[in-house]
């Protein structure tokens, strides 16, 4: 496998990861990201007007895409029993409501949402590799996955260690995903960049691609621990590195915004971003998730007002 770098000859894939220098050099010959530009694409693309049928589609899309979360110290079975049935029927009273596209837990809560889930459509998400820090050891890390996959999760979302990247050990980073994508086994590897600690959109650039390059199949922006989380200019430079990533290697990889994401507004304009960005390939729930807890809510309470022609209020819908 090759990559085309903006100015250079390709490069050999094995080569970039034979050591931190080659992985270096790689990642700094990536075209660099105009900050200024990336903020004024973001503004002009939010000042889109969606009329009545295509927001219609797109919340119905939106919630289709959503990974409804609970990842707090106090979560209990019967809160993610509580969730599992929120993911499966949205709105009760309208079986026209798509169900979400997957349920994110810790690990020792896997298979309580796993049983619940049962003969739905809904995946099993959880969190892994000491979330939301990453600061373990690796056969640590690599242990917090292989209980969450022998527990039957589908998807695994695990954290960099935003230290190692930041101090240049590239190749650290790329051998802990590789190792977390073998352990995972036939379960979706999604790789958290935690974009709020990374400082520069090139940065986030960089990572994105090592993600990428060591097997990722989606790169996410955030824990939802940090802030600022899932901004429009991150979600742009992400999206325009999983477009060059396949444009070179001829492998698609999926998107996940996550971390302060909580109105139909946020999730339109960031729909919006994807198509004007990456395409409508990435237009489906197997290619972009939206990370979220409280978005669910909101979107149910805008497709009720499209309907109805009133908004209900949050009186109208189960509290999650």
């Amino acid at each position: 496998m090759t990559v085309q770098l903006s100015s250079r000859s390709p490069v050999q894939l094995p080569e970039i990861s034979s050591s931190d220098g080659s992985l270096r050099t790689f990642l700094h010959g990536l075209r660099g990201v105009d900050e200024v530009g990336a903020q004024q694409r973001v503004a002009a693309l939010a000042t889109r007007s969606i009329k009545t049928t295509a927001k219609a589609w797109a919340i119905d899309t939106a919630i289709s895409m959503v990974d409804l979360t609970t990842l707090e110290g106090a979560d209990t079975p019967g809160k993610v029993r509580a969730l599992c049935a929120k993911a499966r029927r949205p709105d009760p009273t309208d079986a026209t409501v798509p169900a979400v596209a997957a349920v994110c837990v810790y690990p020792d809560l896997v298979a309580t949402a796993k049983q619940a889930l049962a003969g739905s459509a809904v995946a099993v998400a959880s969190v892994a590799t000491a979330f939301p820090s990453g600061r373990a050891d690796l056969p640590i890390k690599l242990a917090d996955v292989r209980d969450a996959v022998t527990a039957g999760a589908d998807e695994i979302d695990m954290v960099i260690d935003r230290g190692a990247f930041l101090s240049g050990h590239f190749l650290q980073v790329f051998e802990e995903i590789v190792a977390v994508k073998e352990v995972c086994g036939d379960a979706h590897l999604k790789v958290i960049l935690e974009t709020g600690e990374l400082a520069t959109l090139d940065n986030v650039r960089r990572v994105s691609w090592l993600a990428m390059v060591a097997g990722a199949d989606f790169i996410k922006t955030s824990t939802g621990k940090i802030s600022p989380a899932a901004t429009g200019p991150v979600l742009l430079v992400m999206l325009e590195a999983v477009r060059d990533f396949r444009v070179a290697t001829g492998r698609q990889v999926g998107v996940k915004p996550a971390g302060g994401i909580r109105t139909t507004k946020d999730a339109v304009r960031q729909l919006v971003l994807v198509n004007e960005t990456a395409g409508d390939d990435w237009l489906t729930p197997e290619w972009f998730r939206f990370g979220a807890s409280s978005l669910l809510n909101d979107l149910l309470m805008q497709r009720m007002k499209l309907a109805s022609g009133r908004y209900s209020g949050p009186d109208y819908v189960t509290i999650d």
